[in-house]
């Protein structure tokens, strides 16, 4: 690691300093330098260049090449604030820090401790995610924690949990994507959401790869694609069993691989013969030629990979929906072998990371179970307490919000996450916290959840901290900093462990570095679903990244490639699932005709916190919008580029219309980058899978109107 020029809090100083990308889940690595201004001149110079590495390869995209302009952003905080008569004022640490206590613990002792919330983010490195779950359990004693990443991957989650026995990311590697000779991309856009592996595709086409990509729009990554399958919003279940359908019919199925490494295959090849193709043609608003062409296509392939995102995944029934497709990777067997295999694609940076170590209601560190004794017992153990005193199950993200708008919860502590911009019904969720008797929000900047909060505390950048992060793939890396913290800013790791000691929980939480949180994270997962135990900082900084599982420091961890031999069940095999045809929780009717989906642009990342302060990405879209088809903008009298309300069940918000061909005529589609009134989530659906409680982004039903004093001439 190159050391900086200069680690101090004069921010006038240049530095070089080696880090990695802090936005989206390939965790690319960089080198940042900033060098001295010209004489005469008062503006530093920027350099940013990719670094080697086993995903990216070296390769940034323009959120990478300029992230280093949030963290140098004049609008970053750099001393708390507290709110006094209704405006946020600095203060001192020590002010915020016992005000924060004070109040923690009378809300606790008038309430008892399960008034108390706690809601992280996808985005925390692996040690504050796991600090963050145990200062829930431990410091405070509330069974109420959840994070932003269970709108990002639960359904996927779950999904490979109940089919392989474990979830992570990819069951492969991304080196097998070129040796695949089919891929689906179901939902995801890679070209936008992780540009840097676009090369891996591309690669892939170039060794003859047949690529299908699945979604309502025209998508830069469905610019690659040999079969696009433009599908009707929330249909993908019904859609992989029309597919499952001809591989029965086309007898495309690896029947060896059946009978030896999986489950409940008999009841799926029963549930599936009693489909018509052509019904399912009607549902999914595809032609049966269509649907047949890409069976054939993945099920005549020797080698494939099968991706899904947040458009299979946002869905009420996500969780099925992820099934399914998986049903289809069990069924050809295509998987455990190089170039095969299922990838679930993180949008988080740490989104996989940030799920495995407690910072999910249901969870302890290792992905235990938090209802399950024996895992209560061990990570009691670690922790140096009894078991019965870890609270149980709380509930999801969203349900956490319901519970702030009921008053069950009456404060919040919010580090990493924008929750009145990032929840769906945004409304109800706005009201609540407007409600609660006392908001904490950790962030580097006045986002629109800070400026409801009552204190709000200043923390470093990815620049500034260390930690480890684990990548899509399942790699853990580690990120150092050296460059110093700006101003009062900390580190969210210190700060939880300063709260603790307010508590009165200081013996738990006697961390003096992210190294030493790491080093209890690797006990406290070890013999757990994602065991860590293996990997250690020093490994890190040798080999550059470990996959997990990693059990003993001195193996090499998996390599990537999971279930070569076995499945994580019991019985080492995989389970298949009937999944039923449906059509989403909503519906188009005469109110609401349309469908609404959401998703990211290429620019920014989550709900623009970051990025909305980098003025070069910023200036790239300055605004939200709302694509619409030109038979449908001419049906709803709306001219290209004019301010339109959309509205649903919920409530309405407003943003610029795009006309363009690249959508389905009954579907719309909106960013998810933006607040206020162009907050897409003030009409979406609150609904929840019942396995997952993933919410169902991709599916409400909407209206639209343009916003005019005059009608078009």
């Amino acid at each position: 690691m190159l050391k900086s020029i200069a680690a101090s809090k004069d921010v006038n100083l240049g530095f070089v300093t080696e880090t990695q990308c802090p936005f989206c889940s390939v965790q690319c690595k960089m080198r940042v330098s900033k060098e001295q201004p010209l004489s005469g001149s008062r503006r530093y110079t920027y350099t940013v260049e990719g670094l080697p590495n086993a995903a990216s390869e070296g390769r940034l995209c323009v959120k990478g090449m300029n992230a280093h302009q949030h963290a140098m952003s004049r609008d970053r905080l750099l001393q708390p604030l507290v709110k006094k008569n209704g405006e946020l004022v600095p203060a001192t640490w020590e002010e915020a820090l016992s005000l924060i206590c004070d109040r923690f613990q009378a809300i606790r002792e008038a309430h008892g401790p399960d008034s108390l919330g706690v809601y992280g983010g996808g985005s925390l490195t692996n040690e504050s995610a796991y600090l963050l779950g145990k200062f829930a359990r431990v410091a405070l004693g509330t069974k109420y924690v959840d994070y932003n990443g269970r709108f990002c991957m639960s359904a996927a989650a779950s999904a490979g949990n109940k089919t392989f026995g474990i979830d992570r990311g990819l069951t492969c590697r991304l080196s097998d994507i070129p040796l695949a000779r089919c891929i689906i991309l179901a939902g995801t856009n890679i070209a936008e959401c992780q540009p840097t592996l676009m090369p891996y595709f591309t690669k892939a086409k170039e060794n003859g790869a047949i690529i299908i990509v699945i979604d309502p729009r025209v998508t830069a990554t469905a610019a690659i694609a040999d079969i696009h399958l433009q599908l009707k919003p929330g249909t993908d279940a019904a859609l992989a069993n029309g597919m499952l359908k001809v591989l029965l019919d086309e007898q495309l199925m690896d029947k060896t691989f059946i009978d030896d490494k999986t489950n409940g295959f008999p009841e799926l090849k029963e549930h599936i013969s009693t489909m018509d193709l052509k019904d399912i043609a009607s549902m999914t608003g595809l032609n049966e030629a269509a649907i047949r062409k890409a069976a054939m296509a993945y099920g005549k392939a020797e080698t494939g990979i099968i991706f899904t995102a947040r458009g299979v995944e946002q869905q009420t029934d996500g969780h099925v929906a992820v099934r399914n497709f998986l049903n289809l990777v069990l069924a050809t067997g295509k998987i455990g072998k190089p170039g095969c295999g299922y990838g679930a694609v993180t949008g988080q940076g740490n989104g996989q990371g940030g799920r495995e170590h407690g910072q999910k209601s249901d969870q302890l560190p290792g992905y235990r179970n938090i209802e399950d004794e024996q895992d209560r017992d061990y990570v009691a153990s670690v922790w140096g307490i009894n078991a019965a005193d870890i609270p149980r199950k709380g509930v999801s993200a969203y349900e956490m919000m319901e519970l702030v708008h009921k008053r069950v919860i009456r404060s919040l502590f919010v580090m990493g996450s924008n929750p009145v911009v990032s929840n769906p019904n945004a409304n109800l969720v706005e009201e609540g916290l407007k409600q609660l008797d006392f908001l904490v929000v950790a962030d580097m900047f006045i986002s629109e959840t800070a400026q409801m909060a009552d204190v709000v505390l200043p923390v470093t950048a990815y620049l500034e901290n260390d930690g480890t992060l684990t990548n899509l793939e399942g790699r853990v890396l580690l990120r150092e900093s050296t460059l110093a913290a700006p101003g009062e800013t900390r580190h969210d790791w210190m700060i939880l462990c300063q709260l603790a000691e307010g508590l009165g929980k200081h013996s738990y939480f006697n961390f003096r570095s992210a190294e030493q949180i790491f080093d209890e994270l690797r006990l406290a997962s070890r013999g757990g679903l994602a065991d860590y135990y293996g990997i250690t900082y020093d490994r890190l900084r040798r080999d550059g990244g470990v996959y997990w599982p990693c059990t003993s420091t001195e193996e090499n961890g998996n390599q990537g490639m999971m279930f070569e031999h076995r499945f994580a069940h019991p019985d080492g095999k995989a389970i298949f699932m009937s999944v039923p045809n449906r059509l989403p929780q909503e519906v188009p009717s005469v109110e609401f005709p349309l469908t609404m989906t959401n998703g990211r642009v290429l620019s920014h990342y989550l709900t623009g916190v970051q990025t909305h302060r980098s003025y070069s990405l910023a200036a790239r879209n300055v605004e939200n919008y709302v694509e619409i088809h030109p038979n449908s903008a001419k049906k709803y009298h709306i001219e290209d580029g004019e301010w339109v309300e959309v509205t649903s069940r919920r409530g309405s918000f407003s943003v610029r219309s795009r006309v363009t061909d690249k959508i389905r005529e009954d579907t719309l589609f909106v960013p998810m980058h933006w607040g206020g009134i162009q907050n897409v989530n003030k009409a979406t659906s609150p609904e929840l899978d019942p396995n997952c409680k993933m919410p169902g982004f991709k599916t409400s039903t909407v209206s639209i109107r343009p916003l005019r004093l005059q009608p078009p001439k």
